[in-house]
């Protein structure tokens, strides 16, 4: 199998016949002036043949050196291209940005929050691509990804955004069918409707001030791989469900739900927003973790409570 062709030591030849002399290429190019005769001497051995005429006084190109010449510089030319181009897009805003996310937090919230950002930067390129299921940023890559969860150890570099909160909810008419949970033990009468990519599994956990750490498991009328799909039969008060916060919001706000048991709560989880390790983020992926930094520090169910009409209390 044959070797790989040393580019290197082609760049630097290009760059010697340019310039005429070992000492200036070696400032042209920043490198020490051995580098650039190792380089030279590497590629002559290499071919079996000498691409310079050298002398006391001058330094000419052979016939090998001169009918190698044309192809070396372009490879000088295009490694000096390829080099400034992705330098420049690094700096500027401009180039594709990969983003990942869940489905309905995607659809939802951040797909919404985008068009802002395109107005300002349209040279920049979104490419997104929603699922609940986890991606891998960096086999898949992604230059950055949202996730909703309590993040577990990882090689990824993480920037908390905000708090999400689960709130258990279910609709009017289903509280008064079957009436409100006083305790976390209750729910084993109750109907559940399941988000399956809950890392929490069959059991609902819950915390409460006084009494400590409970969980249950409730039995379940319907489980769904995103928690979006599970809003009509929430609404159609066909059971309770383990809602984020960003989901409930506006059914909380208009009435369509409410909040029980207001005394225990369900462990926070946060918005995370995660990008590959070891490498530095062009200018245009800096400006959108500002850009996402900003906005969801300001949405309305990253607040400190839920509206005061949206929690019901037990009732007997």
């Amino acid at each position: 199998m044959s070797k790989l062709p040393d580019l290197e030591a082609w760049a630097i030849f290009a760059k010697v016949a340019e310039t005429g002399s070992f000492a200036r290429a070696s400032a042209d190019l920043a490198v020490s002036q051995p580098t650039v005769s190792k380089a030279i001497s590497r590629l002559e051995a290499r071919l079996r043949t000498t691409l310079f005429h050298r002398t006391s006084r001058k330094m000419s190109l052979t016939a090998s050196g001169q009918a190698s010449l044309e192809r070396a510089a372009r490879i000088l030319s295009e490694g000096e291209a390829v080099e400034a181009e992705v330098t420049e897009q690094s700096k500027s805003l401009r180039g594709t940005i990969r983003i990942a996310a869940p489905m309905s937090f995607g659809v939802s919230h951040l797909g919404p929050a985008l068009p802002l950002f395109m107005a300002r930067h349209p040279e920049v390129v979104l490419d997104l691509h929603f699922s609940d299921a986890i991606t891998d940023v960096v086999t898949q890559g992604f230059d950055l990804a949202l996730r909703i969860s309590s993040l577990p150890d990882s090689s990824l570099l993480a920037r908390r955004l905000c708090t999400v909160r689960l709130l258990l909810v279910g609709a009017p008419d289903y509280f008064e069918r079957h009436g409100h949970p006083a305790h976390p033990r209750d729910l084993a009468r109750h109907r559940a409707l399941r988000y399956t990519h809950a890392r929490v599994g069959d059991a609902w956990r819950f915390h409460h001030r006084v009494h400590g750490d409970f969980s249950q498991v409730v039995p379940a009328a319907l489980q769904i791989n995103n928690a979006e799909a599970l809003v009509p039969a929430l609404r159609a008060g066909l059971g309770l469900a383990m809602q984020p916060e960003f989901l409930a919001w506006d059914d909380l706000r208009e009435g369509r739900v409410q909040c029980t048991l207001a005394d225990w709560e369900a462990p926070s989880i946060a918005l995370h927003l995660v990008t590959p390790p070891g490498r530095a983020k062009p200018a245009r992926v800096q400006a959108l973790i500002a850009f996402l930094a900003d906005h969801f520090a300001r949405a309305p169910w990253a607040a400190d409570a839920i509206p005061a009409t949206a929690t019901a209390t037990a009732t007997a």
